[in-house]
């Protein structure tokens, strides 16, 4: 496990304002450990989900088959849909819950990754938002650097 630079000060500034979970279409056996190794002491999410939580979809332009994650499992759960955030690196993943949706680029151990520092500054101007589905988050790079951040 490659763990991304500032991980550790973004789950702690994270957790300040939001109520957080983890969802992973990594496997219970990978997905337990890591977040238990990634999670400050005290911090404890309010639910750690896996593979068996996503939805196996068939890609027709890969030919393969893909785990995606339906939000509509979390508004099961009491969340209200206009208030999730969730960060991924992989949209597909989300096709159907794009306004939910913060891109990240995949971490492959570069120990110069920013992706996360930029997150800590950009993340919490949505924490008050009423529908962060109707914000576009697309640009959330640029936005963060044209507001001096």
């Amino acid at each position: 496990m490659y763990r991304r630079p500032g991980v550790e000060r973004f789950i702690r500034e994270m957790h300040a304002h939001f109520e957080l979970a983890v969802w992973t279409s990594s496997t219970r056996l990978y997905a337990e450990p890591v977040v238990a190794e990634l999670f400050p002491a005290g911090i404890t999410p309010s639910f750690v989900w896996s593979r068996e939580r996503c939805t196996r979809r068939f890609d027709p332009d890969t030919h393969d088959f893909e785990w995606a994650k339906s939000l509509d499992k979390v508004k099961r759960r009491g969340y209200a849909l206009e208030r999730v955030l969730i960060v991924d690196d992989t949209p597909k993943k989300l096709e159907r819950h794009y306004g939910n949706l913060v891109r990240v680029k995949p971490f492959e151990g570069d120990p110069a990754d920013t992706e996360l520092h930029g997150l800590v500054e950009y993340l919490p101007t949505l924490a008050d938002a009423t529908n962060v589905r109707r914000i576009e988050k697309r640009y959330w790079r640029k936005a963060r650097m044209s507001s001096g951040a």
